[in-house]
């Protein structure tokens, strides 16, 4: 597997220019695919800019000055993926990564109080010994619980760094999702119904807002509550 990463060759979801230089940071692997993460240098660099040059974003990096989920990353390859909150003390910045309506990656600014929560899909489930359940996010993180309460697409709010479970949004009828993907990236709606195909086919999900109707797959729908508990989108700047 090749080290390098060339700009014409960097995945849709990333807004970065190609013509500029040949190459680009690749990101190692880790939590996020490389079709859905950048790394952290380049966030620096290309989108935040914070850093003019990759030499400055890793000498940053390298001293410890920037947060992702809220621990220390040292790691200029770091895939910073969707959901991830990225923090740098120093300018008193939070940045969280979204998506836009052709599923691009982008990073929104937050305020300092909306920093310290993420959203993490579950993406499947085990039973360990003891008899515990492990959640398995779609963030590479894997959560042990004592009593299941979740299914697999439901969304948990956890507390940054400490990973506490501080919400549940489950996916089914009536709950507000983000879509993540399709024709549709980046809206968000409720679900009016779930339909479910007996077949190798992912399940489809009928969202309805106001007088637009629309389907998408269920692997593309990301809970995030309900009309009442609607977790607080608003963002002051998109890069």
């Amino acid at each position: 597997m090749s080290k390098h990463l060339k700009r014409l060759a960097t995945p849709r979801s990333w807004t970065v220019p190609r013509k500029t230089n040949v190459y680009t940071t690749k990101p190692r692997a880790g939590p996020h695919a490389i079709e859905r993460a950048v790394p952290l240098a380049t966030v620096l660099r290309d989108y935040l800019d914070v850093a003019a040059t990759g030499r400055e974003a890793r000498t940053a990096i390298g001293a410890g000055k920037v947060h992702v989920d809220g621990r220390v990353v040292k790691d200029p390859k770091f895939p910073v993926g969707f959901m991830d909150v990225v923090n740098i003390p120093s300018l008193k910045q939070s940045w969280r990564v979204v998506l836009d309506h052709k599923a691009r990656l982008r990073f929104a600014e937050v305020p300092e109080k909306d920093a310290g929560w993420k959203l993490a899909q579950i993406d499947g489930k085990t039973t360990v010994k003891g008899g515990k359940t492990q959640l398995n996010l779609h963030d590479g993180r894997n959560l042990l619980v004592k009593k299941d309460d979740y299914k697999t697409g439901d969304v948990l709010r956890l507390e940054l760094p400490t990973q506490k479970i501080t919400g549940h949004f489950p996916i089914g009828e009536g709950a507000e999702v983000f879509v993540t993907g399709g024709q549709h990236a980046g809206e968000v709606a409720p679900i009016a119904t779930i339909e479910v195909t007996r077949s190798h086919k992912a399940n489809l999900v009928h969202l309805k807002d106001g007088e637009k109707t629309f389907t998408t797959i269920k692997p593309y729908a990301f809970p995030i509550g309900d009309r009442k508990n609607l977790p607080k989108f608003e963002v002051k700047s998109i890069v």
